[in-house]
């Protein structure tokens, strides 16, 4: 009886805290971005120019504009959709209980994790769909600040994404035959795109049986000390997202892995090694990789020499993002202007939605707006992310990483290093690909408890 005292006050708790982080961050999604007209965006491999020869309103200080409200030309419509398609992955409530507590809500505690399931998230949707994919519905989510979407906006983005879908800038006469077989192509590719953007959001619904949701994470983060409640650091939500992508059971899944990168240091052969895993076959298949790399930026606050190192790897295609945030809040970036990062923000606290339904609605699952923050506000704890598709993607991505490395590296020390061979090689223990008794082998557990004692504490 009074275990069931506990638990329904732990339930009330539960609601309450839910309900004032649903207040406190209400605001994220209606609060303007604006954007600087005359100065390139990156998202996550894209360059993007808001340039205009019309008049454009400008904000007070006259150093930048609403790009949604103001601007309608150069490659708003493009970044807008392309921005739009990513997954969004925030805050739930009233989901499944989490085995061995009475939580049914994230907020005020999960933001971490939800951050590190976009970058796993982006890394699936480069594996399955390409980064040149976008999504559709982009152009029908409906910005929070309604009126900032005229009827003009959407057409002139309706008819930029047909134009899209043939890859023609301007109209070529067809014949009939030569249009329906175009257009069944382009059925046919919907189609399957379709099917694995609700499949790769599947794998993060927030219920047990999904690969990658909320309930497994936890699940795997017991195996380091942590409970459901317990806030997560960049680092430590790396070496759980490579437990979950090691152990989903999903036949989809096993031509794919993640590396952790082991004290700044990525041990080429290591990669290799998990690319040349088994697949569950006889015999051995190359796998996708993706490799994380856990950093400091500074010291107690981010260095501003590696500005120029965190943009140029946010100009790169292959780049999944960055776990990082600022104190006490963790964000997901995924681009920059100037010296402002780009984010999705997981800090708004939205209903459950069962993913295992047909049709299941998919807009809560996408951003409507970027957010931008400026990069000296950035915790300098973090844990960037690549993807390769091959052996030959990996070597293509160290040589080009190393480069940066060197020229943007102002001090003796790279921010990190890719190195030939085995971490075995340089005294260091190898974590076995696969292990019966135990997730983590005794060494990542003492390297996981020191990560957990450096990093930021999030809300």
């Amino acid at each position: 009886m009074e275990a069931t005292g506990t638990d329904e006050v732990e339930k009330l708790k539960s609601k309450f805290m839910s309900a004032w982080h649903n207040m406190k961050y209400s605001w994220v999604l209606k609060t303007k971005t604006y954007f600087r007209r005359n100065s390139a965006v990156f998202l996550l491999g894209k360059c993007y120019h808001f340039k205009s020869d019309e008049p454009s309103e400008l904000s007070p200080d006259g150093s930048c504009f609403d790009i949604v409200d103001k601007v309608i030309s150069g490659n708003v419509e493009e970044f807008r959709k392309d921005f739009i398609s990513r997954i969004w992955l925030t805050y739930r409530e009233d989901f499944p209980q989490i085995k061995e507590s009475a939580l049914t809500t994230d907020c005020g505690w999960g933001c971490t994790l939800r951050t590190g399931q976009m970058l796993l998230a982006q890394g699936l949707v480069l594996h399955f769909l390409g980064r040149a994919w976008t999504w559709p519905g982009a152009l029908n989510i409906e910005n929070s600040d309604s009126e900032s979407w005229t009827s003009h906006t959407v057409k002139k983005l309706t008819a930029s994404f047909e134009s899209s879908l043939t890859g023609e800038r301007e109209p070529k006469v067809l014949s009939n035959g030569h249009k329906e077989a175009l257009k069944r192509d382009c059925d046919d590719s919907e189609m399957r795109d379709e099917v694995y953007h609700r499949k790769i959001i599947s794998w993060f619904g927030d219920s047990p049986p999904a690969s990658f949701g909320l309930h497994q994470l936890i699940e795997y983060g017991k195996k380091s000390g942590k409970t459901a409640g317990d806030w997560y650091g960049p680092a430590i939500v790396a070496h759980i997202l490579r437990k979950a992508v090691e152990e989903a059971r999903d036949p989809e899944l096993q031509g794919i892995t993640i590396y952790v990168a082991q004290d700044c240091t990525v041990y080429s052969l290591d990669v290799v090694d998990r690319q040349c895993s088994s697949m569950g076959s006889k015999k051995a298949d190359m796998k996708a990789v993706i490799i994380l790399v856990p950093v400091r930026l500074g010291g107690e606050r981010t260095n501003m020499d590696y500005l120029e190192f965190v943009k140029g790897i946010l100009s790169l295609e292959y780049c999944v993002g960055i776990i990082g945030g600022k104190p006490k809040q963790s964000y997901y970036f995924a681009g920059f202007q100037d010296d402002s990062l780009i984010y999705m923000d997981p800090h708004y606290c939205q209903s459950f939605v069962d993913v295992s339904i047909k049709d299941f609605p998919l807009e809560s699952f996408h951003c409507p707006s970027p957010k931008k923050m400026s990069f000296k506000n950035m915790d300098p704890s973090c844990t960037i992310g690549f993807y390769c598709r091959n052996m030959q993607d990996f070597e293509r991505i160290s040589e080009e990483i190393t480069k940066m490395l060197k020229s943007s590296s102002k001090e003796k020390y790279p921010l990190f290093t890719f190195v030939k061979g085995h971490s075995r090689d340089y005294d260091f223990a190898s974590s076995p690909l696969h292990e019966e008794n135990d997730l983590f082998s005794e060494d990542e557990k003492k390297r996981l408890k020191r990560f957990s004692t450096e990093e930021f504490v999030l809300l």
